[in-house]
């Protein structure tokens, strides 16, 4: 039985790469294991299952090197090639590792089992260990989960090293590695009955194997199945020696009983409720539902030793075996695995009788023979084998192939050393093959007998993709027995030798397996008669073609000739009665060999041609299909190939013949699809093998079949479609059939390179498809749809909030490139730029004003300039005037005279120093104005702009004055506004960067505190950044005891746990509250200021808890005496309690706490007035600590101060009752409405009541000055109007009672207002405070006559001026805060007159400053950027930041800590939205329209905005569309809910974090170019542009023709479309050869496609439009000129589509949706076509004689031609081939009258009636 013999080709010595790694890292360190192990597999393993790669790379796999992982001790290192990819070093020593997908993950895991533990690695490197409880001996991959065997609880389990001498884990099923580790055979495992482990270390049964679905949860027990029960399995004795991680098998060896198993694994779920009741017993309690049981399908005894080897392969008719190598036998023993599928689950059985054996000392599976393709889950493979001999031979299943010598250029020492320099080694000239190991797809290691290790490559996959395509199909299509004869003729035969030669040219691969098949043919070499003259009868035909035929031949004849090689007839065991009948059998068993192989080859032809791209290939394989189908004598195929190829006319003369099978073409089923919908399209045009798996050589051809299925309606059922054709669909909703096929697009993984491949009029209707759906696609489709449609802004929007989760990353951006074409650059998502260096307009940046001296210092506000806020706040300077208005670290300019005297430096210090009450106010402003701007990089300290209270003399050439130390205590006045100051650049970091490290923290702690630090931690801390201290470093802060690090440590830390009751936290802060350390603790001497903010910190930390205990406390601390303290600072300690006490309440007053009641009467006692006159006192329940320390409480019907508690007590029922709409409270809050109790109650505490009050009436609040006189009591408003009138009649005391009564109100109203519609940008609210800030700063000082006669003038009698000026600004600062981040001009010119005005004026004192500071910071809030919510904790931190009492100086924290202004941080959203143009990643204008939800005050409204714009807040805001005319449409809906806005790189953020992509319309310019939209494309005169004027324009010589302002095409295109195809084509059309080179025809159709494609915005068409009109060009000059330019008339069939899609418009089989290609130019060519084949006169004669004998025209020498044309004509009109037609006219001959036009009509109903006639003479003739 001789084979063929062929070469290894050697690639080079083989070392493991990890030890030449690690000699390059240097030495190993001390104490490392000498004994290694590697093992080798297929990159593939590690790849995600669905990863791009697509069967028309064609590519083959060759390139990809062998992927390795190298262990040694506790290292792994894995290399690719010779390049180190990853490295992983473990706690302890590597056990085992084996790559595992873990269930359904599309990603694999690399497990590592160590003694006690588990690491799981995904790819990227990031490590989750399992704890195992018990020792676990191994670890195997199955298809869900990782199989993990368990040792022998009590046997001293002694892990059985590695053995270096065998390459161990290198054991590699088909596609992935099977990692086998060698157990030392002598190590025993003890056998130990059940009764031994009674427990598992979780308390369940002991099982001997577990399985582990998934990294993060337990493992599970696994159960054997064993007569329909399921017990705990507890084969201990059952050692794993192999699974696969492909299908659920596992191989197992015992010793005791010298068997081998084999186990095929099952999940069973929990559906079974009725076995369930039966498992009860068995299964214990708390195993999931899924169990996962084995079963035994196989065993084998007598087998010294467990198999060396195991793995799976493929028999010879493609069924999976199992082979087991017995070394001790010397023999492979296989099994054949059976498959059944049912109910979609697939069974695994093995019958007895179906195995076999062959002699074998070492075997590998290796993929050679049948690349690419898979059986179900399994590539098919072939198996290398070493023979006992030491011949190394390639079997296909038991068949085998050939046989492999090394070559002999190995024995002269001659290796190539492109893996490993090949040492000197002896040179041994008879080098014997001794082992085989570490095969990965057709590589392999063989070891000889010196011990050298070669790794060799069995000559995979040929590199032509042709040849490729084609022995995959034929694999595929034909019957196996078939094909393994093939196999054997293709590789045993010496001509096809180039199979084993590595550098074999692509060219002679082809003519090789041409060859191949022509062998078949000349074997084969008789006369087949053909069917038309045979004359003995046509039964034994019958007979020949039977199904029983091909069964007898299949059965007897081959299983004698499958394993020979040639025919010899005598060896065969065919049971002939005479030579004749095996002569028939050999000729009809190599007949139907050819037969299928046609099919096959034919099926790929058909493919090829839905390919632009391989028409060489096409011309290739035409001639081999001629050659076998004129062999055959299959006239019609040689007719259909003839026809796609006229100039094979000439080799292939025809006779007539009648052979009825006509052959599939997908063109003629494209067209059929398209004219008349799927249902009628005939799936015998429909190659048989397209129907199988989506793994096919012919998946391009599926595709374009799916799509078009689908297109025509076809109803998909599952995976596959009526047709039989498989098809994956993207998930996504769709309402018509275009969307559908745009989501098969998807699923298919067909983007838009692969559309440009497709002939032009078949990429038609799916362009058609694209084109319909990319106005407003469905909103839940995969971001490749998208890119598909050409919608980026869409994608990207889908894509950015995904890109932020790990998981999805990799493959998102893999399939939005594959899916988009490869010059789509600006795929990725785009950065936003934001530093200075981006700007426009650079120069308006430079920050020089009339002040500055040196205009380097950093004032902490220089990267607030950028791209975004120069669209914002478009060409004006307002935000350099802002930063003019904040900048605290320059000098201050002092005016002076001239000629100072003495008495002027008084001047100047009283200046100065009235400045400095300004400049210190200044960071607060700061800090809101540059809120979240910019990031740090965390190697970088934080630098806090100086703090500069000198100024400046502009007289005196700009000398500096400092303030005079002697007169006034510098330090002392800067050290809260430092402080300020620090928090102010600490807010300026984004809280983007995910939490700050601690380390940056402690690395910008100074060595002293300080108050600078102490501000950044309040700063930190208001971002949510102080999480990332431990407790231990919050109390080294505590223990440096420096104020105001504490201050801001607190809160900072309240606000990041803010709402969490942290329990450390929450003690740290009660440190700092003496009242509550019990008795025992000793006295502590703490500032009140520190116990403020103390309780302020609790209030946060606790904040909406209504915690009980805290609530009690907090009470107590509003009421509490202190000892000593000046009343001012108890003032601001209650007034803190207060607040803390109502944001741990926070609007939770109305719950049912059973203590409310005493509580609010309590606070009612505190508030004070005539509620509480009735002394009744609630005493608090007091615990023994309290009463000891009652001496400082205000306790036991002590009389209430109600001066220091009411402000308190007021504010914590505000708070407590927020937005309850409480009518109780409300009227018990009652504003003073008697004599007396105006002058009983302080004028400022009526504002507070005022405030309460609305704050509780939250919905009644109304933005008028109707609601406002609503809250002045009848006694005010009639005192008041009585002023006006003569004098007399009010007495001075009253009079100042009333109008301080009336002023308290007014302000308290506009408060109210201000946090009622705060950053909303309520119009109403606006002017309504306007105008009464306008009237305040009229009553001080009258500046404008701007409000009406409505208001009360002459205030300024009755009330001192410094309270007016408080009102005022307490007015001003609620109006930036109903502005907020808007930057609105008529309230910013407002602010700057108040700051310019008050520094010339005596009554400016800080705390007005401060007001005035803080107004212009909200007023651009975060740069413009951010703005205030309205939510329940807003409102709260927003009222605490707006206190109505302001500070005097900057030290005064009597009566409110300053630290507590920032924390209006807390309320701040950024609800920002700017659009950024997709294409340019720039960001632009675009109108939006939005719609919010109706509320009590209005109905549903929508209104517009330009971005970028802030949006209203998410309570109601319910849909956002990006509307106009220049972008494509986008909706936005939301559900409105009362939540907090989406904080920054949430994943559901539908705005992604503040930037929506948009794509421009191509034709419309961006709306900072063209504001107007006087630039449109349409707008200019196309005519002028267009026209062929212009050309000449083009060229820079000759530019008379057109003035100068012409614009060249190129300019024109690119200003409108950034499409490179269409700016790069048009740039051709300006290239002065251009002219030279083509006709004015041409370049005019040029022009006028361009246009079109840039004015509809469908660059894709000018592909569609170019090949049309050049290919028909071709065929006019071919048949006019008798040039002979085109081999092919595959044009025709391309152009018939794109009609027949055209026709399918106008009837409205789409839908009334418009063509996307003029149907007047597919007019004008289907006109021309017919002129042309209308007008040749020597057409006609040719096709009579084609008709009548099948002839094709002889070519002479005049007209070369004539064939070319007569193809075009049986293309253009459908002519069915001459036999068809000679049927027909014999059978309308009988009844022939005068025309048999109707008749043939019928017949032939897809030919044009033209050719029809021509029949029809034909008919006349005979």
């Amino acid at each position: 039985m001789p084979v063929g013999a062929r070469c290894l080709t050697v690639l080079g010595e083989f070392k493991p790469f990890g030890l030449i790694a690690e000699a390059v890292d240097g030495k190993p360190p001390d104490g490392v294991v000498s004994k290694y192990n590697y093992f080798l597999f297929d990159p593939e393993i590690a790849r995600q299952r669905d990863g791009a790669e697509d069967h028309f790379d064609a590519a083959t796999s060759i390139g990809r090197g062998d992927h390795e992982l190298f262990i040694r001790g506790n290292r792994i290192i894995w290399t690719t090639g010779s390049r180190v990819y990853k490295r992983f070093t473990l706690p302890s020593t590597v056990i085992m590792a084996c790559w595992s997908r873990m269930g359904s993950m599309s990603e694999a895991f690399l497990c590592v089992l160590q003694i006690d533990s588990l690491a799981v690695y995904d790819i990227s490197g990031e490590v989750m260990s399992v704890p195992l409880s018990r020792t676990i001996t191994s670890i195997w991959p199955l298809p869900f989960g990782l199989l993990l065997q368990q040792a022998v609880e009590g046997s001293s389990q002694t892990y059985a090293p590695f053995s270096s001498s065998s390459p161990l884990l290198s054991a590699r099923d088909i596609s992935r590695p099977k990692k086998e580790v060698g157990y030392s055979p002598q190590h025993n495992f003890g056998i130990a009955c059940a009764s031994d482990h009674s427990t598992m270390g979780y308390g369940a049964p002991v099982s001997s194997h577990l399985i582990l679905k998934d990294p993060l949860e337990e493992p599970q027990s696994m159960y054997v199945e064993e007569r329909g029960k399921l017990n705990m399995m507890k084969e201990f004795d059952e050692r794993t020696i192999w699974t696969s991680d492909c299908v659920p098998l596992m191989a197992s060896y015992n010793k005791g009983k010298m068997q081998h198993s084999l186990w095929v694994a099952e999940a069973t779920g929990s559906n079974l409720e009725d076995a369930n009741s039966k498992l009860s017993d068995v299964v214990p309690a708390g195993v999931l539902p899924k169990q996962f049981s084995f079963r035994k399908i196989w065993q084998g005894k007598g087998a010294q030793t467990a198999a060396s080897k195991v793995f799976l392969a493929t028999d010879d008719d493609a069924a999976p075996i199992i082979c087991f190598l017995l070394k001790e036998q010397k023999k492979l023993l296989s099994l054949r695995l059976q498959t059944v599928e049912i109910n979609n689950e697939i069974l695994f059985d093995i019958k007895p009788d179906m195995s076999w054996s062959i002699p074998a000392i070492a075997a590998e599976p290796v993929i050679v023979t049948r690349p690419r393709v898979k059986v179900g889950l399994l590539p098919i493979g072939d198996i290398i084998v070493l023979a006992p001999e030491n011949t190394l031979l390639l079997y296909s299943g038991r068949q085998c192939l050939c046989r492999y010598m090394l070559p002999s250029s190995l024995g002269k020492g001659q290796v190539p050393d492109n893996l490993v320099p090949s040492e000197t080694v002896p040179i041994l000239h008879d080098l014997k093959i001794v082992g085989l190991a570490d095969a990965v797809d057709g590589r392999i290691n063989v070891i000889v007998n010196n011990g050298q290790i070669f790794r060799c490559a069995l000559r995979r996959s040929p590199s032509s993709s042709l040849v490729n395509d084609c022995i995959t199909a034929m694999s595929e299509g034909i019957s196996s027995s078939f094909y393994n004869h093939f196999l054997a003729l293709l590789w045993g035969d010496g001509d096809a030798a180039y199979l084993s030669k590595a550098d074999a040219s692509v060219d002679s691969e082809w003519e090789s397996y041409s060859s191949s098949i022509m062998s078949m043919c000349s074997k084969s070499r008789f006369t087949l008669q053909r069917v038309s003259d045979s004359i003995h009868g046509s039964s034994w035909d019958f007979l020949i073609n039977s199904k029983f035929h091909k069964n007898y031949c299949k059965t007897n004849f081959l299983a004698g000739i499958s394993t020979r090689v040639s025919l010899n007839l005598q060896e065969s065991d065919f049971p002939r009665s005479n030579v004749d009948g095996a002569q028939t059998a050999e000729r009809s068993f190599y007949y139907e060999l050819l037969m299928e192989t046609l099919d096959a080859l034919h099926a790929v032809y058909e493919s090829l041609k839905l390919n632009s791209l391989r028409k060489k290939d096409l011309g290739l394989l035409v001639v081999l299909l001629c050659n076998i189908a004129d062999f055959l004598g299959e006239e019609s195929y040689l007719d259909h190939y003839v026809r796609d190829f006229p100039g094979l006319s000439k080799k292939f003369g025809m006779q007539l013949s009648f052979s009825g099978k006509i052959p599939p073409s997908l063109f003629r089923w494209l067209e059929n699809c398209l004219r008349n919908g799927f249902n009628s399209s005939d799936c015998k045009d429909l190659p048989p093998l397209i129907c199988k798996d989506e793994g096919s050589v012919l998946s391009w051809a599926r595709k374009i079949i799916v799509f078009y299925s689908v297109l025509c309606g076809a109803e998909h059922l599952g995976k596959n479609l009526p047709s039989g054709v498989c098809c994956n669909i993207a998930t996504g909703s769709s309402s018509n059939f275009e969307e559908l096929t745009v989501l098969a697009m998807v699923g298919e993984r067909f983007g838009l390179q692969q559309l440009d491949l497709l002939p032009s009029g078949v990429s038609l209707p799916l362009r058609h498809a694209l084109d319909r759906c990319r106005e407003s696609p469905p909103t839940d489709w995969p971001a490749a749809a998208y890119i598909l449609l050409g919608r980026e802004d869409l994608a990207l929007s889908r894509f950015s909030p995904l890109s932020k989760s790990k998981e999805s990353e990799p493959q998102n951006s893999v399939d939005l490139v594959s899916m988009s074409t490869p010059y789509m650059v600006h795929l990725h998502p785009v950065t936003i730029p934001s530093s200075i260096s981006d700007t426009i307009g650079l120069e308006d940046t430079k920050f020089e004003d009339a002040d500055s001296v040196d205009g380097s210092t950093t004032d902490g506000m220089e990267h607030i300039f950028n791209s975004t806020t120069q669209l914002r706040y478009g060409r004006d300077l307002r935000l350099n005037e802002v930063r003019r208005l904040l900048c605290s670290a320059r000098p201050v300019a002092i005016q002076t005279s001239v000629n100072p005297t003495a008495s002027d430096q008084d001047l100047q210090q009283a200046q100065l120093w009235q400045l400095a009450q300004r400049t210190t106010a200044l960071p607060l402003g700061r800090g809101a104005f540059t809120l979240a701007t910019t990031s740090t990089l965390l190697t970088e300290a934080l630098t806090v702009p100086k703090l500069v209270l000198a100024g400046r003399l502009p007289a005196q050439q700009n000398a500096t004055v400092n303030l005079d130390p002697n007169t006034r205590n510098i330090p002392e006045l800067k050290s809260w506004p430092e402080f300020h100051n620090a928090v102010a650049a600490g807010l300026r970091l984004a809280p983007i960067q995910g939490k700050l490290s601690r380390t940056w923290i402690i690395y910008n702690k100074p060595e002293e505190p300080n108050v600078i630090h102490a501000g950044l931690l309040l700063a930190l801390g208001l971002h949510g950044h102080l999480r990332v201290l431990t407790i231990t470093d919050i109390y080294q802060y505590y223990s440096q005891e420096h104020e105001s690090t504490t201050v801001g440590l607190m809160l900072g830390l309240a606000a990041s746990y803010r709402g969490t009751m942290q329990p450390a936290i929450s003690k740290s802060l009660y440190v700092h509250i003496p009242a509550r350390h019990p008795s025992s603790f000793p006295e502590l001497e703490l500032p009140t200021l520190l116990q403020s903010a103390a309780l302020m910190s609790v209030g946060l930390l606790y904040e909406g808890s209504a915690h009980p205990q805290t609530m009690h406390i907090l009470l107590a601390e509003i009421g509490r005496r202190s000892g000593g303290d000046n009343v001012l600072e108890r003032e601001g300690y209650a007034v803190s309690a207060g607040f803390s006490l109502g944001l741990v309440a926070l609007g939770r007053g109305e719950d049912a706490l059973g203590f409310i009641d005493s509580f609010v009467e309590r606070l009612f006692q505190y508030v004070g007035g005539k509620e509480s006159h009735n002394e009744r006192c609630h005493p608090m329940t007091l615990s023994a600590d309290d009463h000891n320390r009652a001496a400082g409480q205000m306790m036991d019907g002590t009389p209430v101060n109600v001066d220091v508690t009411a402000p308190g007590a007021i504010i914590a029922l505000a708070l407590m009752f927020l937005k309850s709409e409480s009518e109780l409270v409300f009227s018990r809050l009652s504003i003073p409405c008697t004599r007396f109790d105006l002058q009983y109650v302080r004028p400022d505490f009526i504002m507070l009541r005022v405030i309460a009050r609305s704050l509780i009436m939250w919905s009644r609040v109304h933005p008028s000055k109707d609601w406002i006189q609503s809250q002045i009591p009848e006694i005010v408003q009639n005192g008041i109007w009585g002023l006006g009138d003569e004098m007399g009649d009010v007495d001075e005391m009253d009079a100042e009672a009333f109008v301080q009564a009336y002023v308290n109100i007014v302000v308290g109203s506009c408060i109210s207002i201000g946090l009622r519609f705060a950053g909303t940008k309520n119009g109403d609210a606006q002017e309504l405070l306007y105008d009464y800030a306008i009237y305040f700063l009229n009553e001080i000082k009258p500046v404008c006559v701007r409000s009406g006669n409505t208001l009360l003038k002459g205030l300024s009698h009755y009330v001192d001026r410094g309270t007016l000026e408080i009102c005022l600004h307490l007015i001003v600062l609620s109006l930036s805060v109903v502005m907020a981040g808007s930057g609105q001009l008529q309230t910013f010119r407002l602010l700057r007159f108040l700051r310019s005005r008050n520094s010339a004026d005596v009554h400016a004192n800080y705390g007005t400053q401060m007001a005035v500071s803080l107004a212009i910071g909200f007023l651009f809030l975060g740069g413009g950027m951010r703005t205030f919510s309205t939510s329940n904790s807003s409102i709260a931190v927003l009222l605490i930041s707006l206190y109505p009492r302001l500070p005097t100086g900057p030290n005064d924290n009597r009566c409110h800590l300053q630290a507590f202004r920032h924390l209006y941080v807390l309320a701040t959203e950024a609800r920002w939205l700017q659009t950024v143009d997709v294409d340019t990643g720039l960001p632009v204008y675009a109108p939006l329209e939005i719609t919010i939800k109706e509320t009590e005050h209005y109905g549903e409204t929508s209104f517009c905005e330009v971005t970028p714009c802030i949006l209203p807040e998410r309570a109601i805001l319910k849909i956002v569309r990006v509307c106009g005319p220049r972008y494509w449409p986008q909706v936005i809906e939301l559900v409105p809910e009362e939540k907090p806005w989406w904080s920054t790189g949430d994943k559901i953020d539908p705005f992604n974090s503040g930037v929506l992509y948009i794509k421009r319309k191509v034709g419309s310019c961006s709306y900072v170019d063209d504001p107007v939209g006087c630039q449109s494309l349409l707008s200019r005169a196309m005519h002028k542009v267009f026209g062929l004027t212009s050309l000449r324009a083009c060229t820079p010589s000759t530019n008379d023709c057109v003035g100068a302002g012409a614009v060249t095409i190129d300019q024109l295109v690119s200003t409108f479309s950034s499409d490179p195809s269409l700016i790069a084509f048009a740039q051709l059309c300006c290239d002065p050869s251009w002219n030279s080179r083509s006709d004015s025809d041409f370049q005019e159709f040029c022009l006028q496609v361009l246009f079109e494609c840039v004015s509809k915005d469908r660059p894709a068409l000018l592909q569609v439009y170019l090949s049309l009109y050049t290919m028909l060009g071709c065929v006019v000059d071919q048949v006019t000129g008798g040039v002979s330019i085109l081999s092919d008339s595959l044009f025709i069939a391309s152009l018939k589509l794109a009609l027949a899609y055209n026709e399918a418009l106008l009837k409205g089989r789409f839908g009334n949706s418009r063509g996307i290609i003029q149907s007047t130019f597919l007019g004008s060519l289907r006109k021309r076509v017919e002129e042309l084949l209308n007008h040749s006169s020597e057409l006609e004669n040719d096709l009579q004689n084609y008709l009548k004998s099948g002839r094709w025209p002889n070519e002479n020498s005049q007209h070369s031609n004539l064939s070319t044309l007569l193809a075009l004509y049986l293309q253009w009109y459908g002519v069915p081939p001459p036999s068809a037609v000679k049927t027909a006219v014999e059978k309308i001959k009988p009844m022939h009258k005068s025309s048999s036009v109707p008749l043939l009509r019928l017949l032939f109903p897809r030919t044009h009636v033209n050719a029809i006639r021509e029949i029809d003479k034909l008919c006349l003739s005979s």
